[in-house]
């Protein structure tokens, strides 16, 4: 069963519900997130990355995982000054 850019936005706003959250990828396998939230602050970026894979590894879990590859951005929000 495919996933869509749709699914995973849902998966990850639940673990992440202020986030910014950019999810873009259609063949159904790969995609491209970008996760921004405040959470993140003060994390390097393997913890943040590792925040984000927990909300989906259900959906990566082994050969039969729903999500085949996700490159990921995240980041803490710039500080307004």
């Amino acid at each position: 069963m495919a996933i869509s850019a749709e699914d995973i936005e849902h998966l990850i706003r639940a673990a992440f519900p202020k986030a910014q959250i950019e999810v873009q990828g259609d063949d159904g396998q790969h995609f491209a997130a970008l996760v921004v939230d405040e959470s993140f602050r003060g994390q390097n970026r393997v913890q943040q990355q590792r925040a984000v894979m927990a909300a989906l590894k259900d959906k990566m879990a082994g050969s039969h995982g729903e999500l085949h590859a996700l490159a990921l951005t995240t980041r803490a929000p710039e500080v307004s000054q």
